[in-house]
């Protein structure tokens, strides 16, 4: 749904290239969870960015539920901080019942991160900054994508997303 909506107007030039890599835990409990993002982590920064760009690492055991979830992607981003690597790979997060805080829970605007899966999309800071220096207004992306689901309307998106229904 992503690139195929060009939700993220950066994803379509790798997934043609086929410069991302897809990683799926097969662990559940957090010490599984944390090892394998560990592993991920530095694969990706000992890869060439031309072999794997960015690294999708999706999890089907153990996250069901989105507060747990979220607890991991904050020990994930605060290892990222202690270890000095927040100017080397920024999180994106993507989790089958995405909500945003203080969005209403029916909001279409909560399926621009919704995944079958949860998901940490792993994305090397160099890389957006050089794809953002294109984009005149940065901002305008969100905006613009919960116009397009707007446009298609709930039952297209949930067609589209059904694991994302609320």
């Amino acid at each position: 749904m992503v690139v195929g909506l060009n939700l993220c107007p950066f994803s379509h030039t790798v997934v043609a290239q086929n410069q991302v890599r897809y990683a799926v835990a097969t662990g559940a409990s957090d010490a599984q969870l944390k090892a394998f993002y560990v592993a991920e982590l530095e694969l990706l920064l000992n890869a060439d960015e031309t072999d794997i760009a960015t690294s999708l690492l999706m999890f089907p055991h153990g996250l069901q539920t989105f507060d747990d979830y979220l607890d991991l992607l904050d020990w994930f981003q605060e290892l990222l901080e202690q270890s000095d690597l927040s100017d080397h790979v920024q999180l994106a997060s993507f989790h089958p019942r995405y909500q945003f805080d203080e969005v209403a829970e029916h909001d279409l605007s909560h399926f621009t991160n919704r995944a079958p899966y949860p998901t940490i999309h792993l994305l090397r800071q160099a890389q957006m900054t050089k794809a953002l220096a294109h984009v005149q207004n940065p901002e305008q992306i969100f905006v613009d994508n919960i116009a397009t689901l707007e446009r298609l309307g709930r039952d297209h998106v949930e067609a589209l997303c059904p694991w994302g229904k609320p």
